[in-house]
């Protein structure tokens, strides 16, 4: 490959798509809402959403905004997301290297104050 595309631009373009379908998942659930009320037949609530937009949806993104805030926090009072990066950074090579030097570096600190105390 030349210089232009090589493997750094590649990750990071990876990088890039990957944190655009965050974005593009946002978009999906708000049309899976709209399609979901279309589905739900004849009734006041899809008349309204489709006769009036104006009104619809702003009020929909606002429930969307609200619900998301509202289980997003509970995700985070329960401990989802420190679980979730505790299992990821064991799958990372670069964080267990960390952790491995660490855990050498505290032996070698217990075992300098364990001469220590020797000493004295």
């Amino acid at each position: 490959m030349n210089s232009r595309f090589n493997k750094k631009s590649l990750i990071r373009w990876k990088v890039y798509i990957d944190r655009s379908k965050m974005y593009i998942g946002y978009v999906q659930f708000l049309l899976i809402i709209f399609v979901f009320i279309k589905s739900l037949g004849d009734n006041p609530v899809t008349e309204f959403v489709f006769t009036s937009p104006m009104v619809a949806v702003p009020i929909i993104l606002m429930i969307f905004v609200l619900l998301s805030l509202a289980i997003g926090y509970l995700d985070s009072r329960l401990g989802f997301r420190e679980e979730e990066i505790r299992n990821h950074s064991k799958s990372n090579p670069v964080l267990m290297d960390i952790q491995k030097s660490l855990a050498a570096l505290n032996d070698k600190v217990e075992k300098m104050e364990q001469n220590r105390k020797k000493e004295k």
